[in-house]
C-alpha cells in the first residue's frame, strides 16, 4: 500500500461515532447547507417504505439534518412509488426528468436525473434494497461534508454478511473492483467499499462528473473524483452492517461486466468494440447461451446540460 494511503486511511477513515448527531446539525446550522436524500429504485416495494420511514422520523422530524427524501423510480412494475409516498418520500419517475433527452435502463441513469429534480447543496444516495436500516448510513456520510469543508465525496463503509452465514458479501468487489482500484489507481485501495451505495457528495463535485448509466456509476464516479479533487477530498465512515438482497452469480457477472468496461474506458478511451458478456444456463438441450450487452455508455456532467444551467439561474 502507498504510504499516501496509509497516511489518509488515518486522516480520512471515520466512524459514525466520531461525529455526534448534534455536532453535525450544529455544523449544518452554521454553514446553510442542506441535504437531500436519493434513493433509486427498481421493484422495491418490501423494503424502499421502511428506509424513507427512518430517514424521515430521525433525520426531518426528530433532528432537522435532511431537508427533502426523493424516490427516483426507475420502472417499477411493483408498488415501490405508492410506498415510499406513503413514507414520507417525493416520488418522481425516471422518465420524467429531462425527457428530451430518452432514459436508458440503469442504477447511474436515475442517479445522473437526480440532480435535476433536487436541491440540496449535499446530496446522499442510498440503495432502496436494504434491510434493518439505520439513519446512521446517512448522518454518517452526510456528517464530513458538514464538518469538513475540504471533504466533497463520503463513502459508507460496513460489514457485508452473506446471506446466514459468517462470510462477507460484496463478491463484484472482490474479484473485480478492488483488484482493478489496486492495480491501476493504488490511491483508491484505502476504500473498504468501493461499490457500495451508499455515499454522498457536494453537488458543486457530482455536477462536474460524467455518470455511467450502469452499475460501473460507484468505480467511475470514485476514478473520476480522485482525478478532479485529489485523495484528500475523498473520506469513508464505518456504519456499522449492511444488509440487502444478494443478486445470484450471473447477475454479478453482468455487473462485473459493467464495472470492467467503465474502468478499461478510463484507462484508454479510443476506438473500442461495443462488448457484449455470453453467460449459459442449463436448458432441455443442455447449456444455452445467453448474451448481454455491457452498459457502455455515460451521460456528460450536469453542467453541460441546458435544463440544469437554466435552473440554477432561476
Amino acid at each position: 500500500m502507498l504510504e499516501e494511503v496509509e497516511r489518509w486511511l488515518t486522516t480520512r477513515s471515520w466512524s459514525v461515532a466520531d461525529r455526534p448527531l448534534h455536532q453535525i446539525l450544529a455544523a449544518k446550522q452554521r454553514t446553510g447547507q442542506t441535504v437531500s436524500v436519493v434513493l433509486p429504485a427498481l421493484n422495491e416495494e418490501e423494503t424502499v417504505g421502511d428506509i424513507v420511514e427512518v430517514i424521515r422520523h430521525d433525520l426531518v422530524e426528530q433532528v432537522p439534518l435532511v431537508d427533502e427524501i426523493v424516490v427516483v423510480d426507475s420502472g417499477s412494475t411493483d408498488r415501490t412509488s405508492q410506498v415510499a409516498a406513503r413514507a414520507g418520500a417525493r416520488v418522481v419517475h425516471r422518465d420524467a426528468i429531462l425527457p428530451r433527452v430518452p432514459a436508458v435502463p440503469g442504477k447511474g441513469e436515475v442517479l445522473w436525473r437526480s440532480l435535476l429534480v433536487t436541491g440540496g447543496d449535499i446530496v446522499c444516495f442510498i440503495d432502496a434494497d436494504l434491510k434493518e436500516f439505520s439513519s446512521d448510513f446517512v448522518s454518517g456520510i452526510v456528517g464530513p461534508l458538514l464538518t469538513e469543508p475540504d471533504v466533497d465525496l463520503v463513502k459508507a463503509m460496513y460489514d457485508r454478511p452473506l446471506g446466514g452465514s459468517a462470510g462477507q458479501g460484496g463478491r463484484v468487489t472482490e474479484l473485480m473492483a478492488r483488484p482493478l482500484l489496486n492495480m491501476h489507481w493504488p490511491r483508491l485501495a484505502g476504500f473498504v467499499q468501493p461499490l457500495g451505495g451508499e455515499y454522498a457528495a457536494r453537488r458543486t463535485l457530482l455536477e462536474q462528473l460524467p455518470f455511467p448509466v450502469g452499475y460501473g456509476v460507484e468505480l467511475g464516479m470514485l476514478v473520476d473524483a480522485l482525478h478532479l479533487v485529489g485523495l484528500d477530498a475523498l473520506a469513508q465512515v464505518d456504519v456499522g452492517v449492511r444488509r440487502h438482497r444478494h443478486q445470484d452469480g450471473q447477475a454479478l457477472g453482468r455487473m462485473a461486466a459493467a464495472i470492467y468496461r467503465t474502468a478499461q474506458l478510463r484507462l484508454a478511451r479510443g476506438h473500442l468494440i461495443r462488448p457484449a458478456l455470453t453467460q449459459f444456463e442449463r436448458g432441455e438441450a443442455g447449456f444455452e447461451p445467453r448474451t448481454y450487452s455491457v452498459d457502455t455508455e455515460e451521460r456528460p456532467p450536469m453542467v453541460e446540460i441546458a435544463e440544469y444551467a437554466e435552473r440554477k439561474v432561476a
